[in-house]
Order: structure tokens, then sequence, then C-alpha cells
């Protein structure tokens, strides 16, 4: 038994690398086969090493648009939803008022809807508004479903400053919206940056939304990429544009790993 026991820390270690092989295995492979001419074109052979499929991105116009869709999916999301979400959670967590539970139940039980529930009601709304096909369309669409779970967010780390806070900063003379900008959004840093990361992810993969309310304009990496299958796929390019598509995470992702980290410890997402 004390055996056992003593070998634990060299189990979970070797656990621990397999599931890392693992999880590398096919990001790995997926980043040599972009490397691999896997149709045949003039500079290079089929099956040799090329960066003509990386290249092919940049001269594919349809392909450009898209990376550039996605990413102001992504800007105007964010834009939108975290300074609305900021005063909304302060609300939820600093005040009392009739039904503020129920409400705040209803945001969460809002985000649970499957999207495609919602397609029908958006698209004769936006058709109304005349921005169906249109990158701002599909950005507003998102923050419909992002802003549930970015107040959820906002709220448990506005709770977790001190309310005492907020009555010295009234005391010295600080209006709220400025206690807001000045004293609270450093407390909440990490917070922002969480919630950040989530309209992030939601909207650089989302796809319902950018399916049905998108034809010829707006369409993001993700139906980019299904628009390279056809009767003669070019593998190496489907690999090359999903390895250049997961660059503005990982970027994102190391831009942001402190607050992210210390977010994910305190709020406890």
């Amino acid at each position: 038994m004390s055996m056992i026991i003593r070998s634990l820390p060299v189990i979970k270690r070797v656990g621990l690398i397999c599931f890392i092989v693992f999880a590398c295995l096919p990001l790995i492979q997926m980043t040599m086969i972009s490397f691999v001419a896997t149709l045949p074109r003039p500079d290079a052979n089929l099956g040799s090493l090329t960066f003509g499929n990386y290249a092919g991105i940049w001269s594919d116009p349809n392909l450009r648009a898209a990376f550039g869709n996605s990413i102001a999916y992504v800007l105007i999301n964010i834009c939108i939803t975290v300074p609305v979400a900021i005063p909304a959670a302060y609300a939820f967590s600093r005040m009392s008022f009739l039904g503020d539970k129920h409400l705040f139940l209803a945001f969460i039980a809002f985000r649970t809807t499957p999207h495609v529930v919602l397609t029908l009601p958006i698209f004769q709304l936006f058709s109304n508004l005349g921005i169906v096909n249109s990158v701002f369309g599909i950005a507003l669409a998102h923050c419909l479903f992002n802003l549930p779970i970015s107040i959820w967010i906002l709220q448990g780390f506005i709770s977790a400053v001190p309310k005492e806070m907020d009555e010295t900063a009234f005391l010295d003379g600080y209006s709220r919206p400025r206690f807001i900008w000045k004293l609270l959004l450093p407390q909440i840093a990490s917070g922002v940056a969480v919630t950040a990361f989530f309209c992030f992810m939601f909207s650089w993969v989302e796809v319902v939304f950018a399916r049905i309310l998108t034809t010829t304009n707006g369409k993001p990496i993700s139906m980019a990429i299904n628009a390279l299958f056809g009767f003669q796929t070019d593998i190496g390019l489907v690999m090359a544009v999903t390895v250049a598509s997961m660059l503005p995470g990982a970027v994102f992702l190391f831009a942001m790993r402190n607050h992210l980290s210390q977010g994910f410890r305190i709020g406890r997402v």
C-alpha cells in the first residue's frame, strides 16, 4: 500500500504527459499538413513541403474578407457587450429592486436558449432594420447571447469588492459613473478580461447566425473553411486556414494571460 502511495506522483506525471501528448497530436498533425502541397500546383510537387498554402490565404480575397469579418465580430461584440454589462452587473450586485433575482435568472435562462430557436425572429427584426447580411448585424446578434453571461461573470467580481469602497467614494464626492470608471474598473480588471475572453470565444467560432443572417457579405472564417470543402478539396489549404484562424486566439490569450489567470482564480468561473 505504501509503495502505491509513493508511486502516485509518478503516475500523475505520466498521466499528465499522456494527456498533453494526446491533446497536442491533432494540432501537430494539422500544422504539418498545412505545409504540404496536397494538390498539384505550379510551384510545388504533390506531397512536397511548401508555404504556398499560407500564401494562398493572403491571395484569396474571400479568405481575407472572412478573417476581417471575424475580427470585426469580436471587436464590435466586446466594445458593445462589456460597457453595457458593467453597469448592469453593478446594479444586480449593489442594488435591490422588485424582481431583481427573477430578472437575473431570466437573463441566465435566455443564455441557455438554443441559438437556432431565435434565428427566425432575429432575422425578421434585422430585416426590418436593414442590417441582415452585414457584419454589424451578426455582431449585434452575438451580443444578445454574450450579454447575459457577461453580466453574470461581472456580477460575481463586483460582489467580491467590499461595499465600503462605494460608500467611501460617495462620501468623497464621487458620482456613481465616476466611481465605476475611476475606482471600480481597476478592481475588476481581471473580470473584464474573463468577460472579453468569453465574448471572443463565442464570436470567433459561432456559425448559426452567420449561416442564416448572411448570404454574400459578412461571412466569418468558420464558414470560409467550410466553403473550402468540395469535389477536390485542398486539405493543405484547409489546414493552413485552420492554423491561421487559431493565431488570433493564441495572441489574445498570451496578451491577457495574467488577467485571465487571476480572473479565473478570483471569480471561480
